[in-house]
C-alpha cells in the first residue's frame, strides 16, 4: 500500500513532488521517490508489504520506456509473472509492482482487466509522451485529478497541465491549485445524504476516477473511460429467479476461501477487522480454516489470529457478544483486540478524524473503524474484514424492498410471500418513515438558507433499479460502496495499515451474480447464500441474527452528551457566517431532538455538523478549533458589552482641529452630537473576563481608579472640557455576576416556547425572543399567562398599526432578553440572559463606591451610573441613579460604539457636554490598555479567553428560580 502523485504539462519542479509526497507521507513511511522526465512528474510514498526490499518506485522498465507509480496490492501476480515469464518478459524483484509495469508493457491498457486486486495506477510513456492513469474495478484504491490552471502554470491548449494523487490534500498543498468548496455537493450531502457517486469531490475543480477508469493524458488532451467490462456485465446478468441451492453455496464458500487465502498474501503481519456481524465473521472464521489446516497462504497470520473490534459498553449498539461468539466459533487461538471508543474520544480525535477523511462523512460510523486502525496499527500491517458483502448480497433494507416490487410485479404470489416473511422488517421501515411525518417530514431543506435551496433546486436524486440485479449494482459502484471504501482507505492509511477486502474479489462478484435471485433473498433473509455457508461454522446467534447495526457507534446518546460542543460549534461566528445554514432554524431543530421532538435525526445533525468542521479543516485561514469560543472583534451587528482583557480601547485621531475622538470599532467614533446640539466622548474600557462568582461593584471601581487619567481633573483633559461625567455598565455584565445568564443547553425548552418564538419576528444577533431559548426565559420570568396576554395584544396592535404593545403588557425586563450572539466572546455567544435585576439599585451601588474611591475633583463631577442595553436596534435605559433625561443617555449610546468579541468592553467612561478649550487640536485621549503586570492581557491568564477556565454563567435553575430572584 502506497501513496501516489504526480504532474503532466508542467516544467521540471521537484519541490512540488516533494510537497504532494510529503501530504500524504501516512500512507508509505517506508520508503519515497521521485522521477522526472520532461512534462511529467511522479512521486511515490511505500509502504512495504511484499518484497520488502525490492519494489521501489517509481520503477521503470529496463529500456526505461515506461515508468511505474503504484498503489496497492494485486493478488494474483504470481500467476501473471509466470504468464509474462512465458513470454520472455524477465524479472529482477519478487514485488507485484514489477509484474503491474511489465503487465502494461506487454498487454497496454487490457492488463489493467486481468489484475485481480486493487490499485490506483500511474504510467508514463516515454516514446509516446502519455501518461496513463488507472483505478480497480471497484475503486478500492482512490485516484485524484485536477487541472493545473494558466494562472497556476498551467498550461493552455487542449493537453494542458494536470496534478493528480491518491489524497486530495496533495493537490492542496501543491500551490498550483485555489480552494473553494463544491456547493453542489455540499447540497447533496445535506439535502440527500449522498456523497462520493461520481467524479465530483467536494472540492472544485478537483474530481476523482471512477471504479474501473483509467485516464489518458497527452499533448491531444486528457480523455477518460472505462477499461473492463465488469460493471457492463454485472448489470446484464439474467440469471433466474429460483432454483439456488447446495451448488450455490458450494461455490460462494470455494470461492471466497480462494479470495481470503489470495490476500493473506503478505511479507508483514496480517490481522483481522471484527465487528460481530456476519460479514466480519465470516471473513475470521475463514482465515481460522487456513490457520487450523496449515495453508500456507495463512503464515503471514503468524501462530494466532489477531482481531479487532470497537465495542460500547451499555449503549444499544453495543455488539460485543457477537464478537464473543464469532471468536468462540474459531477453532484455532485467537487474540481479540477489543477498543471502547467514548464520545469524549471521539471529542479529542475529531479534528484529526476530519482531516483524515478529507471529505464529509454520512456518520460518525466511521470513526469506529478510525480506532480500530489505530489499535490495529501497534500490531500489525495488513487488515482484511468484510466491506462489500452487503453491497452484492443485498445487506440493506432498501435492496430488500426494491427486490420485493420487483418481485410482487413478476409473481404476485410469491411476491406477498416473501412480504409476510419480511414483515418484522418492513415493519420497522413503516413505524420510522410513520414517526417521521407525524413530527414534521424530516426535510434537512428547511435548515438550509432560502438561497442556498434555490440555486440547487434543480438537483434531485433517485436511486436506481427496478430490479434487485440493478440495485445492486448501483450500490456497488455509485451509491453505496464508493463511499466506503473512502472511508477504509483514509483510516487505514492515516496510521499506515493496509486494508484488503476479500469479497471484493471480481470472480467472487461474478460468480454470486450468477446465482439465481432466491440465493440472494429468500423466505424473509438477505444474504441467503452466505448464511447457509456458514451455518455450520458460526453459531445461529450470528448467521440467524435480524437486527443489522455495522460498524458505527452510539451517535444518538453521544451527541446527548456532547450536546453543549454540538451547541458551540451551531452558536460560532463561523458557522453562522455560512452561506449555506439557517442558524436559527438548525438552533431550533437540535434543541427539539434532544428533548425528542422534531424531525431531526442525529444523521442529520452530523452532516451539518460535518460540515462546518470540513468548512474550518480546509478552508478557514487560521483554521479555528471546534471548542474554542475565541471570536474576532466584531462592531456589527452588535449588542453593546463583551467581558474583555483589562484597560480601554485604543484607536486613531480621525480629524486635526475636531472634537472627534479615535474610534472603538470600524465605523464609530467615539466623539458624537447629541440631537441637542451637545457632544459627548464615549470612552470604552476593557475589564478581565466576566464570570458569575465577579464582584460586580469592585470590578467597575478597580477599573475607572485605573484609567482616572482619561478624566483629566474632572473638568476637562488634553483642551477639551466637559462638564460632568458618567459610567455606563452592559446590563450584560450586570446580569452575569447576577446569576441571570444561562448556557442555551440548561435551558430546558417548553413546547410553548418553542411555538410562540416561531411567531416573533427575529432581528440580528441574537436579540430579542425569536429562539425558544429566550422565549423560555420570558415564559418563566413573567409567566406563560401573561406572555400569551402579550402576545395576543401584540398581533391586536400590528391590525390597528400600532407597535410595541406587546412589552408594554409583558413589561419592560422581558424587553432585554437576550440570546447568545456569535460573534460575542464567551459566554455571551452560549448564553441567554435575563434582564438585570433591580437595576437602578445596581446603579446606585455602583455610584456610591466610584464617589467614594476617586478623588474629589473627580467625585464632585461625577453624574452617576448608567445600565444599558445597547445593540444595533437601539438603546434602552434600564437603570441609573443620575439625574436628567434618560432619552438623553439613550441618544449617547444610539450608535451602539462599545467594542465586540475579543475587545471586552462592558464599561465606559462617558464625558458630558464636550467644549473646545484652545484652538489647538486636541489630543486624544489616552486608550491604551494597561501594561502592569496586574493586568496585561500578555501576563494575566485570568483576561486571556485562551487560557481562562473559569466557568462564566450560572446553572440553569428550576422554573421555580428562573426569574433569578434566589438563583
Amino acid at each position: 500500500m502506497c501513496g501516489i502523485a504526480g504532474y503532466f504539462g508542467l516544467e521540471e519542479d521537484r519541490g512540488l513532488l516533494d510537497r504532494m509526497n510529503a501530504a500524504q507521507r501516512h500512507r508509505g513511511p517506508d520508503d519515497s521517490g521521485t522521477h522526472v522526465d520532461g512534462p511529467v512528474g511522479l512521486a511515490h510514498q511505500r509502504l512495504s508489504i511484499i518484497d520488502r526490499e525490492g519494489g521501489r518506485q517509481p520503477m521503470a522498465t529496463p529500456d526505461g520506456r515506461y515508468v511505474l507509480a503504484y498503489n496497492g496490492e494485486v493478488y494474483n501476480y504470481r500467476a501473471l509473472r509466470d504468464e509474462l515469464a512465458s513470454a520472455s518478459r524477465t524479472f529482477v524483484t519478487h514485488s507485484d509492482t514489477e509484474v503491474v509495469l511489465q503487465a502494461y508493457a506487454a498487454w497496454g491498457r487490457e492488463a489493467f482487466d486481468r489484475l485481480n486486486g486493487m490499485f490506483a495506477i500511474a504510467v508514463w510513456d516515454r516514446d509516446e509522451q502519455t501518461l496513463t492513469l488507472a483505478r480497480d474495478q471497484f475503486g478500492i484504491k482512490p485516484l485524484h485529478v485536477s487541472r493545473v490552471s494558466e494562472a497556476h502554470g498551467g498550461r493552455g491548449g487542449r493537453g494542458g497541465s494536470w496534478l493528480f494523487s491518491s489524497e486530495i490534500r496533495p493537490i492542496l498543498v501543491s500551490g498550483r491549485h485555489d480552494r473553494a468548496p463544491n456547493e453542489r455537493s455540499l447540497f447533496r450531502y445535506l439535502r440527500h445524504r449522498v456523497h462520493d457517486d461520481g467524479a465530483e469531490t467536494f472540492f472544485e475543480g478537483i474530481e476523482r476516477l471512477l471504479p474501473g477508469e483509467m485516464a489518458t493524458i497527452s499533448a491531444d488532451g486528457f480523455e477518460r473511460r472505462r477499461y473492463g467490462t465488469l460493471q457492463h456485465d454485472l448489470e446484464r446478468a439474467r440469471p433466474a429467479a429460483t432454483g439456488a441451492g447446495a451448488e450455490e453455496v458450494a461455490a460462494l464458500r470455494d470461492g471466497l476461501t480462494d479470495s481470503i487465502a489470495l490476500r493473506l498474501r503478505s511479507d508483514v503481519p496480517v490481522g483481522t477487522s471484527l465487528s460481530g456481524g456476519l460479514d466480519s465473521s465470516t471473513i475470521a472464521v475463514g482465515i481460522d480454516r487456513l490457520l487450523t489446516t496449515h495453508d500456507t497462504s495463512a503464515e503471514a497470520v503468524g501462530p494466532r489470529q489477531q482481531t479487532f473490534s470497537a465495542v460500547f459498553p451499555g449503549y444499544r449498539n453495543d455488539e460485543e457478544r457477537w464478537v464473543d461468539d464469532a471468536v468462540d466459533a474459531c477453532s484455532g487461538p485467537v487474540q481479540s483486540h477489543r477498543i471502547r471508543p467514548t464520545s469524549d474520544d471521539l471529542l479529542a480525535d475529531l479534528t484529526d478524524f476530519v482531516r483524515t477523511q478529507e471529505e464529509p462523512v454520512v456518520s460518525t460510523g466511521p470513526y469506529a473503524q478510525y480506532r480500530v486502525m489505530k489499535e490495529a496499527s501497534r500490531h500489525v500491517t495488513v487488515m482484511l474484514d468484510g466491506q462489500g458483502a452487503d453491497e452484492m448480497l443485498a445487506g440493506y433494507v432498501p435492496q430488500t424492498v426494491t427486490h420485493l416490487r420487483s418481485l410482487v410485479s413478476r409473481d404476485r404470489r410469491a411476491g406477498l410471500a416473501e412480504i409476510i416473511a419480511n414483515r418484522d422488517i418492513l415493519a420497522g421501515q413503516v413505524r420510522s418513515r410513520l414517526r417521521t411525518r407525524l413530527q414534521g417530514g424530516g426535510s434537512v431543506s428547511l435548515l438550509l438558507r432560502r438561497d442556498f435551496r434555490a440555486a440547487h433546486a434543480e438537483d434531485t436524486y433517485a436511486v436506481e433499479g427496478a430490479t434487485l440485479r440493478q440495485r445492486l449494482v448501483h450500490d456497488l459502484f455509485v451509491a453505496s460502496l464508493p463511499a466506503l471504501l473512502r472511508y477504509e482507505d483514509r483510516n487505514s492509511m492515516r496510521f499506515s495499515v493496509e486494508g484488503r477486502v476479500p469479497f471484493l474479489d471480481p470472480d467472487l462478484v461474478r460468480t454470486v451474480f450468477a446465482m439465481p435471485d432466491d440465493a440472494i433473498i429468500r423466505d424473509g433473509w438477505n444474504k441467503h447464500v452466505l448464511r447457509d455457508a456458514e451455518e455450520h461454522v458460526l453459531p445461529a446467534s450470528i448467521t440467524r441474527r435480524r437486527n443489522k447495526i455495522g460498524f458505527t457507534t452510539p451517535q444518538n446518546e453521544w451527541f446527548h452528551e456532547q450536546r453543549e460542543f454540538i451547541y458551540r460549534v451551531f452558536l460560532s461566528e463561523s458557522f453562522a457566517s455560512r452561506p449555506y445554514f439557517d442558524r436559527t432554524e438548525v438552533l431550533n431543530a437540535f434543541e427539539q431532538w434532544l428533548s425528542g421532538r422534531g424531525s431531526l435525526d442525529s444523521m442529520a445533525v452530523w452532516r451539518i455538523l460535518n460540515v462546518e468542521l470540513w468548512l474550518r479543516e480546509f478552508f478557514d485561514a487560521p483554521a479555528e478549533p471546534a471548542a474554542d469560543d475565541r471570536s474576532d472583534a466584531r462592531s456589527d451587528p452588535a449588542d453593546d458589552a463583551r467581558s474583555g482583557a483589562a484597560g480601554p480601547t485604543g484607536g486613531a485621531v480621525r480629524g486635526a482641529g475636531s472634537l472627534t475622538a479615535p474610534a472603538t470599532n470600524e465605523g464609530k467614533d467615539l466623539d458624537i452630537e447629541l440631537p441637542d446640539g451637545t457632544r459627548v466622548r464615549r470612552l470604552p474600557v476593557r475589564t478581565p473576563q466576566v464570570a458569575d462568582t465577579d464582584d460586580l461593584v469592585a470590578l467597575v471601581v478597580d477599573r475607572a481608579r485605573a484609567h482616572v487619567h482619561a478624566l483629566g481633573d474632572g473638568r476637562s483633559v488634553a483642551g477639551t472640557g466637559f462638564s460632568r461625567w458618567y459610567v455606563f455598565v452592559s446590563e450584560k455584565v450586570v446580569a452575569i455576576t447576577q446569576h441571570r445568564s444561562f448556557f442555551i443547553w440548561d435551558i430546558p425548552v417548553s413546547r410553548a416556547a418553542r411555538v410562540l418564538s416561531r411567531h416573533v419576528t427575529r432581528t440580528p444577533a441574537g436579540i430579542g425572543l425569536g429562539s425558544p431559548f429566550t422565549m423560555q426565559l420570558a415564559i418563566d420570568e413573567a409567566g406563560l399567562p401573561r406572555v400569551l396576554l402579550a402576545a395576543a395584544a401584540g398581533a391586536a396592535g400590528k391590525l390597528v398599526g400600532r407597535r410595541g404593545l406587546f412589552y408594554t403588557v409583558v413589561g419592560g425586563d422581558v424587553r432585554a432578553i437576550d440570546g447568545p450572539t456569535e460573534y460575542s466572546v464567551h459566554p455571551a455567544n452560549l448564553s441567554a440572559k435575563l434582564a438585570p435585576e433591580d437595576p437602578d439599585r445596581v446603579c446606585a451601588t455602583i455610584s456610591a463606591a466610584i464617589r467614594t474611591a476617586l478623588p474629589q475633583g473627580l467625585a464632585d463631577t461625577f453624574g452617576g451610573t448608567v445600565v444599558i442595553d445597547a445593540n444595533d436596534l437601539g438603546c434602552n435605559v434600564l437603570g441609573t441613579d443620575a439625574a436628567g433625561d434618560r432619552t438623553r443617555m439613550e441618544q449617547m449610546f444610539a450608535d451602539n460604539p462599545l467594542g465586540q468579541g475579543s475587545q471586552r468592553t462592558p464599561v465606559a467612561l462617558v464625558l458630558d457636554d464636550l467644549r473646545l478649550l484652545d484652538p489647538s487640536p486636541p489630543t486624544s485621549p489616552d486608550t491604551s490598555a494597561d501594561t502592569s503586570p496586574a493586568t496585561s492581557p500578555a501576563t494575566d491568564p485570568a483576561t486571556d479567553p485562551a487560557t481562562d477556565p473559569t466557568p462564566l454563567v450560572t446553572a440553569y435553575a428550576a422554573p421555580a428560580r428562573a426569574s433569578g430572584r434566589s438563583a
